[in-house]
């Protein structure tokens, strides 16, 4: 049945084109300063990262609320932000996709996810998807960790969380959690940059 779920996974990835997607050329790359923004919060808010005055950084994650990948992730997601929140990295989550094409993407449906799954972070709707592009989100889940330097915010890493979408306990490299310790050691990030898997943003036409 394990086998089973793999290979219908890798089928839908293929069916999606994830694997064929080229990265935004207009999109950040590590060593970029990223652009702050405001979205509306699952609470009707607008919130942007200037809120969070005590925070050294952020993990910014594309994701969403249909796609397998980003459901696959969201409690990882969760655990990060737990984890790394009170060490002054909280996780910002933004849902670009097209909630027309993909109604399960809607507004309505993310309050109702993020209050099923606990979410303790902010759960944004980027429906203009202008924040997506800018920052070159092209999967979903696809995470952008940024340090604050001055006033500038720098990107560090960009890509997947860790290197097994399917199964938790076979993670064998976390990523994210590799790049933040490096960060609050005030270390260089040594893998700022790796291939985001999951479904390709639904961009509007």
């Amino acid at each position: 049945m394990k086998n089973l779920r793999i290979v219908s996974l890798i089928v839908l990835v293929l069916s999606l084109g994830s694997f064929n997607l080229k990265e935004n050329p207009g999109g950040y790359k590590p060593g970029d300063k990223a652009i702050d923004f405001k979205l509306k919060n699952i609470d009707g808010k607008e919130t942007s990262m200037s809120d969070f005055k005590e925070a050294k950084g952020f993990i910014v994650v594309f994701t969403c609320n249909h796609c397998p990948f980003s459901v696959a992730y969201e409690d990882r997601i969760v655990a990060l932000d737990k984890k790394y929140a009170a060490k002054g990295y909280p996780v910002i989550a933004v849902n670009p996709n097209d909630d027309k094409a993909y109604p399960d993407d809607s507004f309505e449906n993310m309050k109702i996810r993020a209050k099923d799954k606990k979410f303790p972070f902010p759960y944004l709707r980027d429906d203009s998807q202008e924040i997506a592009k800018t920052y070159g989100a092209a999967r979903t889940p696809h995470v952008y960790i940024l340090t604050k330097s001055g006033n500038d915010m720098i990107v560090k890493y960009i890509g997947a969380i860790d290197d097994n979408a399917e199964n938790p306990s076979g993670v064998k490299v976390k990523y994210v959690e590799n790049a933040l310790d490096q960060l609050m050691k005030n270390e260089e990030v040594k893998v700022p940059f790796t291939k985001a898997i999951g479904c390709g943003v639904k961009w509007k036409k």
